[in-house]
Parts: C-alpha cells; structure tokens; sequence
C-alpha cells in the first residue's frame, strides 16, 4: 500500500487566506490550524477552514461569512478586497447561530445587504437577528439572481435533516457550484484545490461517515438535484479545499456510500430537536456508531419532520432513539408530537434509548425516560444526560453507546441469522492463525484497546504491519492515518486475554485492573506483554467489515526473550 500519511497540523495562529479561483470570484478562507471544536465531524484534528466567497461583478455578493471566531479578521480582511459599504447580498449556504456576530457587523457597516437563503433558512435568520430590519430574498428553487456581468446565479435547496436549510448555488459564467455542507473536509493547509486528490481520500471519507451516512436517503436526493444542474467546473464547499481534480471520483463515492447506508436492512429511527445545537451533536456521535456498526439511520428532525414522516419512521425502524434540548424546564412542542406519535404506534417489542442536553436541569429527558417506561418500553442504555456542550470524551461514549445498540439489535432474534455447520472453505479459513496482540492507543483524553489476532508483518524497509480492525470497534476511530497505537504482543499461558476478551461498557476504562505504562509515543503499553511495537498508522484500506491499517514501527522492546507467542486457533472463519 503506498503512503499517503497527511503531515501532523502545524501550531499556527488562526489566519486569513485570500485567492482569486475565477472571474471576479475570490475565496476568502478562515483558518483553524488546530481542532476547532468538540465535534465529532472534527475528531481528526487536522484543522479545518472556514471557506467564504465574493464575488464583485456589477452587484457584490458575498457567500457563508464565518463563524465569530473569526468576525473581526474576515472584515479586516474583507475591507481590503471590496467595498464593505456596498455589499449587495450575503448568500447563505444554512443558517448558523456561530455565524450571527459576524451578520451584526456586515450590518452595520452595510445596513443596505439583503439575505439570500432558503425558506427554513429565513426562518431561522429572523429568529437570530430579530431586531435588525432584515431584508430577505427566499430560494425555494426555482428562482435566479442576476449580479450582472455574465453572473447568473441558479439556487437549488439541498436540505437534509441535520440542515434543513440547506441551498446550493451555481454561478453561470465560472460554473462554480457552491455546495454549502456537500463535499467538503476538515483538513487544513495552504492548498486550494484537491491537486493529488487522493491524499484527501479520508478525510472526505471521515467526513461524510461523520456528516452525511446517517441521512444517505436525503443525501441521494441532493445528489440527483445537483445533477440536473449544467456543467460544473468545480466545487466549492463550506470546508477543506476545492474539488476540482478528483470531482467526478468524490461524486461517485457520495452515490456509493448513500446508497451502501440505504441497502442496510435494519434501521433505526434516530428522533431529535435541537435549540442550540448541541442535542444534534450528541445524536451525530450515535448515529456515527449506529452507522460503523452497519445499521440503516433514519434521521427525523422534529422541528421540520411532518407527523407523517416520524410516525412512517417509526413503523419500519426496528429500534428507535429520541433526543431532546430543555427549554425552560421542559421539551420543545415538536418533541412532545414526536413523543405522543411514539407511543401510539412503535411496538413495545423495540429497543429503545433516550439522550439530551440542557443548560442547568434536563427535565426534558426525564420526561422521556419516565414517559416510555411507564407505557412499557425497555431502554437499552441509561440516558445520555449532555450539560451545555459535550466534551471529546462524551463523544466518544455515544458513539460507542451506538455501536452496543447496533451489535444488539443484530444479535436479537428476529435478525440473527440461523447458525450452520461452517463448510469446508470457512473451516480451511479458520486454520490462518495469528500472533494475539492487544492493539492500544490514546488521544488526549480517549484511550481505547482491543484484542487483535490478524496481524501480520507487511515490510521490511521500512519495517512495517497490517492489522485487520472491525469497522465497529472503540478503537477503529484512534487509528486514521498519522495516528499512533501500541501493538502489544501477548505471551503464551497468561491471562491479559481473558480481560480484554470481556464485553466492555460504552464509556468504560479498558484498562482498569491492568499494569500499564506509557510508551513513548503516548499509547499504553501492557507491562505482562512479552513484547511491545510502537506505530504509526501510514494508509487504510476499506476491506468489507474492517479496515486493514498499514502501520510503520517506530521502535519495540522484548519484555521476556524466553517467552512463546500466543496464537489463535479458530475452528471456522467466520468469527474471531
């Protein structure tokens, strides 16, 4: 596998970056360096860009302003490339309450500016600038801007769930489609565009896994609108750099992986409001789970979700999760219809789960809870209670809390398929045997191991191993390229395998009751082992229900010279 490891994100202020991309056109990109923020999209920590566009033709036009972060820098910046006081309009991919300091400011400096965005987008616009007079122009799709000069702007909706404001625009003369939320990345660095294309294979992947998998239905749908647009030269997304060079590859792999996510046969309806934010972000990381765990997610978003849409999701899911904000010690109104459709029509027979977030009491969830357990459903975990925002470590607790809720709805009888004999190949593939290891690694506050026994060296210059990692282990999101994990190599006769062999809780420390040290490289290291390999993750391959990860070693000690290598016999191949 050739490498194509992305270099470790320098430390660097948070920056401006201006370039002309085309006729009258400038992208004016806002840098972060760093993560920037507890997100599960952000999870690579290989900094992000914020990427806003101008285009100065006979009217100006401004497109995503970022986030306030960045307010006072985009405007410096911004007011040596135009006219501040002239800005025609500001076009909004979706409306983000992050971006609302930043609207205050162009406002004031140009009261003049009219709002382009779509209907649900102008909804929410008015309710985060309530007082400021606006003037807003609603694209529900069938509507064109002229700013003159040969830029004829065509506006299609793009809505999903998570953003059901969502509004494309194309531009005519350049054929530049702006794609809002579609086809971007959280990656930053100097480049523009996707020149060598490859080596963003993936974070883009990362990125719809994060962003996109869980509403592959509405995800299908944007793509046949887009589609249906003239040419395109290239994309220019709210994230990461443009998509130009590998365009027709990207647009490939977001039909193959919507309609991977679609084909699932089990589904689980994932129900939701979000005030601030925050409830969707934790319902992003279960349905991020859910999703690596190969189950089907049907996202419902109650604050634009049609009675008809939930109670429809709910007949055909086979468990259902709902999530709430608490706004003034209670839940919002649509969660409350979203409620009352539940217990009218889901089966008492379906595993189920409730998460939120609130500012000071949560009573919302409590709600939940006692509601559906006093009409008799069984919740297969214990509330997902988020005060303010969730940190890295909740997180990743949901995403594994999404995991246990998929493995035991596969496990249930209805979809667990009827055991048989293993025939010859599967016995013949059971007879490969591997060295047992203990795979370990940490990120900040997150650390994670499990047991892997298809390990096998790959080179010797530089000397390097595979390991097979199932798509659905707590591990698997600690071991992107760049990454470091420890592989610790177990001896034959002692017990380290029993422990990490049990089922472990979403949340729960790995290591508890295990002597640990540190390795150089940050990850633990198993001080029974008789050996230890410290590695750097180098390329990632998509194999079926696993990643086969290539990893370079850094460097290795024997604990014990004398010891044997434990192995593992497998009657069949069809499980560990």
């Amino acid at each position: 596998m050739p490498e194509t490891a992305t270099p470790a994100i320098p430390t660097k202020p948070r920056d401006v970056q201006v370039v002309q991309i085309a006729a009258e056109t400038l992208l004016i990109r806002s840098r972060s360096w760093g993560r920037l923020r507890f997100e599960i999209e952000y999870a690579l920590q290989r900094g992000t860009t914020a990427n806003s566009y101008l285009i100065q033709a006979n009217k100006i036009a401004l497109f995503d302003p970022p986030g306030e972060s960045f307010t006072e820098k985009f405007i410096a910046e911004l007011q040596q490339r135009t006219d501040v006081t002239k800005i025609d309009y500001v076009i909004l991919g979706h409306v983000n309450p992050n971006r609302s300091e930043t609207l205050k400011k162009l406002l004031e400096i140009a009261p003049q500016i009219t709002f382009v965005c779509s209907n649900p987008g102008a909804i929410s616009l008015r309710s985060l600038l309530p007082e400021t007079g606006l003037k807003i122009k609603v694209m529900r799709g069938d509507e064109t801007l002229n700013l003159g000069q040969g830029h004829r702007l065509i506006f299609t909706p793009i809505p999903t769930p998570r953003w059901p404001d969502g509004l494309a625009t194309y531009d005519s003369k350049t054929q530049i489609l702006f794609s809002d939320k579609f086809f971007g990345a959280h990656v930053c660095g100097d480049q523009i565009f996707d020149e060598g294309w490859t080596v963003y294979n993936e974070d883009r992947r990362y990125y719809f896994d994060s962003l996109m998998a869980s509403q592959a239905a509405q995800v299908g749908t944007v793509l046949d609108r887009l589609e249906a647009l003239p040419p395109v030269a290239f994309y220019a997304p709210g994230h990461g750099p443009l998509v130009r060079y590998g365009m027709h590859e990207l647009t490939g792999n977001y039909r193959k992986w919507s309609q991977e996510q679609a084909n699932q046969t089990i589904s689980v309806a994932l129900i939701y409001a979000s005030a601030y934010g925050n409830t969707a972000v934790v319902g992003q990381a279960i349905a991020s789970g859910l999703t690596k765990a190969g189950i089907r997610v049907e996202s419902i978003n109650c604050e634009v979700a049609t009675p008809e849409e939930i109670q429809a999701a709910v007949e055909k899911c086979a468990g259902f999760i709902i999530g709430s904000p608490t706004l003034g010690g209670h839940a919002p109104t649509q969660i409350q219809t979203a409620l009352g459709i539940v217990l009218s029509t889901a089966d008492k027979s379906k595993p189920c789960g409730v998460f939120g977030s609130f500012g000071w009491s949560g009573e919302a969830i409590d709600l939940l809870e006692n509601k559906l357990k006093n009409a008799g459903y069984q919740l297969s975990f214990e509330p997902i209670r988020v005060k303010f925002k969730p940190t890295d470590v909740t997180l990743k607790m949901c995403e594994e809390v999404g995991v246990d809720f998929a493995q035991a709805l596969k496990r249930s009888k209805k979809f667990r398929p009827a055991t048989q004999p293993a025939n010859n190949t599967e016995q013949a593939v059971g007879r490969i045997i591997g060295s047992l290891c203990v795979l370990t690694a940490k990120q900040g506050e997150i650390s994670s191991g499990m047991l892997a026994s298809w390990v096998s060296q790959a080179t010797f210059n530089p000397p390097g191993l595979t390991v097979a990692v199932a798509k659905d282990r707590a591990v698997e999101s600690l071991t992107h390229i760049g990454d470091s994990f420890a592989l610790n190599i177990l001896q034959e006769g002692k017990q380290l395998r029993k422990h990490f062999m049990k089922k472990f809780a979403p949340g729960e420390d790995r290591f508890a009751g295990v002597e640990i040290e540190e390795a150089d490289n940050g990850c633990p290291v198993l001080k029974e082992a008789l050996a230890y390999l410290e590695c750097t993750v180098r390329d990632r391959m998509e194999c079926g229900d696993h990643w086969v990860v290539y990893a370079t070693i850094d460097r290795g000690q024997v604990n014990d010279p004398t010891g044997q290598t434990a192995v593992h016999h497998r009657k069949s191949g069809n499980y560990y």
